[in-house]
């Protein structure tokens, strides 16, 4: 029962952060990176790469969030347990696959190009924790489907 109440305030929260993605996306920025071309000429050929970069990994958290969401659904609704949450978590760690991918992909680049070590380690912490955070996830799923199978087998023993 103490899941269920916690849906509602999980959903609220969840909205307010889909809410405040879109405002970072559409607003936040793109003026970021405009401020810095104009602010650094010699970065500004850096602008549309890390706009696209950026938005593209703030899409990967929404699609986290919305497939969080149908979970949470499936939850409220006593069915988490079901071959439907499977495709929601599914979807949940391809957008993390695909978020650490383009991470990898920043972090080789500025790896090699970088003559400070400050923002390649940085990204090699976040190439970390995204790798566990997906494996784990990965984990869960096994334990969704282990938990999906024996409360299937038990309901077909009743």
């Amino acid at each position: 029962m103490a899941e269920r109440r916690a849906v509602v305030p999980l959903k609220i929260f969840l909205a307010l952060l889909f809410g405040v993605l879109v405002m970072l996306q559409a607003f936040s920025l793109p003026g970021q990176f405009a401020h810095m071309a104009e602010e650094s000429p010699h970065l500004a050929h850096l602008r549309w790469p890390m706009t696209a970069v950026s938005v593209y990994w703030v899409l990967c958290v929404q699609v986290v969030i919305f497939c969080t969401w149908r979970l949470l659904d499936l939850v409220r609704d006593d069915r988490i347990f079901s071959d439907a949450a499977m495709g929601w978590v599914r979807g949940i760690l391809w957008a993390i696959g695909a978020a650490w991918a383009v991470l990898l992909g920043v972090f080789l680049y500025v790896g090699f190009t970088a003559d400070d070590p400050g923002l390649p380690l940085l990204l090699f912490l976040m190439v970390v924790a995204v790798a566990v955070l997906g494996l784990l996830m990965i984990v869960m799923r096994a334990l969704l489907r282990q938990a999906t199978t024996l409360r299937s087998d038990m309901e077909s023993v009743i």
